[in-house]
């Protein structure tokens, strides 16, 4: 199956030996327990799913009242039919909070299931997937640097340092300085990637109860793992220019904030760059109400060097800098590295090594020499030219077909106005086998949006987006 082609759906037979309602409820019941139907998701309504699959409203009616019977879906009076969950995803959606209310209620297996549901059986990349398709990336590179990185050395053999591989950490020194942030080896600490770096830095800094402020929209796996620490998400609004600095003063001085996490630079899921007076005044922020900035900067090799970092504005004083690799060079080697101010870097070390003893050291070396003889900055450069060229096409394709972007299209993802509610038009092109990356996934408590995010490199498909008009207008 190549790119342009979509996964083919399955269609209700009529001269089967099982009942239409049987077929259909069996199709539902397929895809929440292969969790593309997440916990809390509302089914198409019954005249909606009798159109879509030409089929009486009486066999939906059966069909639904099959899946109910068996404990995996449950109607709600005046609203529909949602997948069932545990019981503290059963309770009625909240209302989003006002900026100086309490936190909300995070649903944390919505986000595992539908970052699950993503990736299920999927052949080739789609619009909704967060990674560069295999084929912009460079597997001789990685060969070849592997072996250069293993050759004569008996590292593997023995645990990893405890800070990581000294070699990497030295390398990695010198890509700091050229994005202005100045740290020393000893600053820099290894990961299992940024994620693993996110999750140390929230587990040493706050304690179950504490409040953090997040980008929202933002990742919905940092808005699942905040809430499994216990911790209260107060999500700030992200514009173009940054986070809303009214609503982030307003929540921190309402709930004493530890941390802010954000993606300053190519934010996912709008692709935003924070601004130079933004980033100011979040630093002041910050100074004023005593929290700590944790920066992702996942993206780094996909971004302009000269992008404002906070982490280099404030020179690791009031910020934890942080990235990984999966985005740029392969999402299969799980590096990735901290910077910090001295006296914390030791506190991270420690809770790392509570969590893992070590890191390997056989792809830590392996980057180490990317670094250092500029193989990956050659390769970024390739990816980022390429990156331009499928925005560029994907944008005229969006157009073409009607649609526009909320923000303006930079790095890897785009921000998608469909114009009609996302979680319909989700389900309805999963009919037609597109997985797609519905907005609501991408906010801290889950509520209809008529967003989307795309993926560039994977959404340059003319069929694609010749479907997605297709499906709006019937929607």
């Amino acid at each position: 199956m190549n790119a342009a082609t979509p996964l083919p759906s399955t269609a209700l037979s009529r001269d089967g030996e099982a009942t239409l309602a049987a077929q259909l409820a069996a199709r539902y019941a397929e895809r929440i327990e292969q969790q593309l139907l997440a916990p809390g998701a509302r089914l198409p309504s019954v005249r909606e799913c009798a159109r879509r699959h030409t089929v009486s409203p009486s066999t939906v009616v059966a069909a639904y009242d099959q899946l109910a019977a068996q404990g995996l879906v449950e109607a709600r009076p005046q609203r529909g039919f949602f997948v069932r969950g545990p019981q503290s995803l059963r309770r009625p959606a909240q209302k989003p909070p006002a900026a100086t209310g309490s936190a909300p209620r995070i649903r944390p297996t919505d986000a595992a299931a539908m970052i699950r549901g993503m990736f299920h059986g999927v052949g080739t990349p789609g619009p909704g997937m967060g990674t560069l398709p295999p084929d912009w990336l460079d597997l001789p590179l990685l060969n070849g640097a592997m072996r250069r990185a293993m050759a004569d050395d008996d590292s593997a053999l023995r645990y990893g340092e405890p800070a990581g591989d000294l070699r990497f950490r030295t390398a990695f020194v010198q890509r700091l300085a050229d994005i202005g942030i100045a740290a020393t080896p000893a600053q820099l600490l290894t990961t299992m990637g940024a994620t693993q770096a996110l999750d140390v830095v929230s587990r040493t800094l706050t304690q179950p109860g504490d409040a953090v402020l997040v980008d929202e929209p933002g990742w919905p796996i940092e808005f699942a793992r905040l809430a499994r620490l216990g911790l209260r998400v107060l999500p700030v609004p992200r514009g173009a220019q940054g986070p809303d600095l009214e609503v982030m003063r307003a929540l921190a001085q309402a709930h004493r904030p530890r941390l802010y996490i954000t993606v300053s630079v190519l934010h996912n899921p709008t692709g935003a760059m924070l601004s130079l007076a933004a980033a100011h005044q979040v630093l002041k922020l910050a100074e004023a109400f005593d929290f700590t900035i944790v920066e992702d900067d996942t993206y780094a090799y996909m971004a302009p060097v000269h992008a404002p970092r906070l982490s280099a504005l404030d020179n690791l004083q009031r910020s934890v800098y942080l990235t990984g690799f999966s985005k740029i060079l392969t999402p299969n080697w799980r590096v990735g590295c901290i910077a910090a101010a001295p006296a914390l870097t030791e506190r991270l070390i420690d809770t790392r090594l509570l969590g893992m003893l070590s890191t390997p050291t056989a792809p830590e070396r392996a980057l180490a020499v990317t670094l250092e003889q500029g193989s990956l900055r050659r390769h970024a450069e390739r990816v980022t030219a390429r990156l331009e060229a499928a925005r560029m096409r994907t944008q005229r394709l969006a157009q073409e077909a009607g649609f526009h972007f909320a923000a303006p299209p930079q790095g890897l993802f785009g921000w998608v106005d469909t114009q009609v509610d996302t979680e319909r038009l989700t389900e309805a092109m999963l009919d037609r086998g597109w997985l797609l990356a519905p907005g609501t996934l991408f906010h801290a408590t889950p509520r209809p949006t008529t967003l989307m995010r795309v993926n560039f490199a994977t959404a340059q498909n003319a069929a694609l987006w010749q479907t997605l008009g297709e499906v709006r207008r019937s929607l």
